[in-house]
């Protein structure tokens, strides 16, 4: 062995009992490209969430509102380049923009520089897929009939949309191997399904991004007419140490609005990056870092 080689040491313990309580941010955004995973009639995204603004010769992302071009520059992946914003937003839910009105992605998907397929045994072949943005209320799910009764027939809004909210709490259970996620939420879109997904650690990792995933499965809720829901999940081991070989911790978790009213079984969706899944609420960057799982011992 080198001088400079190191050995990982053992585990940090957990953390039992410990638990957490988070607002989640409203948002329309997962990874930073595509730049968004809505967009609006006239085929810009609409953008809540981490904005590349430029800086020097290339960008720093902010936490802002922005109607963005699909024309934007798109960089290797792990990479920044400034998005071309034609303007900024209203968040207000009431203000000037309340009635802009929501769209898919179309596919291929736009602005997207991120190697992933999320679906490999459902639709590995996804990139290959043709479609036009839809409205999100005019989206073509398989196999509906009209006597079938659809519920979302009305145009979803962006004011709509900005009257989310949610609230996430997290603990170790007393055993200290598994996590709990606890969630309710009000306003969201109505009569809807939507799933949640856990981002980990290496999900993003430019050197060798790892699939994200559901946050349990079922990973489903149905909102009711009002907008509300609940959702729980008890996950094995998601915050072992970070200093451990493969450790790879959930970091953030994302609540998406499925355009299709579909779930996925162990995928999050078949395209993803508002494609099928849209981004409606989500922490704002990496969290739990105090919490602590181990592995429970083997049988």
């Amino acid at each position: 062995m080198s001088e400079t080689a190191t050995v990982a040491g053992p585990a940090a313990p957990a953390t039992p009992n410990r638990r957490e309580t988070h607002a989640l941010s409203l948002t329309t955004q997962g990874p930073l490209y595509p730049p968004s995973e809505v967009m609006d009639g006239d085929g810009n995204f609409v953008v809540v969430g981490m904005v590349n603004r430029p800086a020097g010769a290339g960008a720093v992302p902010e936490w802002g509102a922005a109607v963005v071009s699909p024309g934007s520059p798109v960089p290797g992946f792990g990479r920044l380049a400034p998005y071309t914003v034609l303007r900024e937003l209203d968040t207000d839910p009431d203000g000037a923009d309340r009635d802009v009105v929501l769209y898919t992605l179309p596919l291929p998907l736009p602005c997207n520089n991120y190697p992933m397929v999320f679906a490999p045994d459902q639709l590995p072949d996804a990139d290959r897929v043709e479609r036009p943005s839809h409205a999100f209320h005019e989206v073509p799910i398989p196999d509906l009939r009209p006597e079938d009764g659809p519920k979302v027939v009305e145009p979803v809004t962006f004011g709509d949309w900005m009257r989310a909210s949610g609230t996430l709490e997290v603990g170790v259970t007393p055993d200290g191997h598994r996590g709990t996620f606890d969630f309710t939420f009000s306003r969201l879109v109505p009569d809807s399904v939507y799933t949640i997904m856990s981002l980990r650690a290496h999900d993003l990792d430019p050197a060798g991004p790892t699939r994200p995933g559901p946050l349990g499965v079922p990973n489903v809720f149905v909102t009711d007419a009002a907008g509300s829901g609940r959702y729980h999940a008890t996950l094995p081991n998601p915050f072992p140490d970070p200093e451990l070989p493969g450790a790879n911790r959930i970091i953030n978790v994302v609540v998406l609005w499925m355009s299709y009213q579909r779930s996925y079984g162990g995928a999050i969706g078949e395209f993803g990056l508002g494609g099928d899944i849209h981004a409606h609420l989500k922490l704002r960057g990496p969290s739990f870092r105090e919490l602590r799982t181990t592995a429970a011992p083997r049988p």
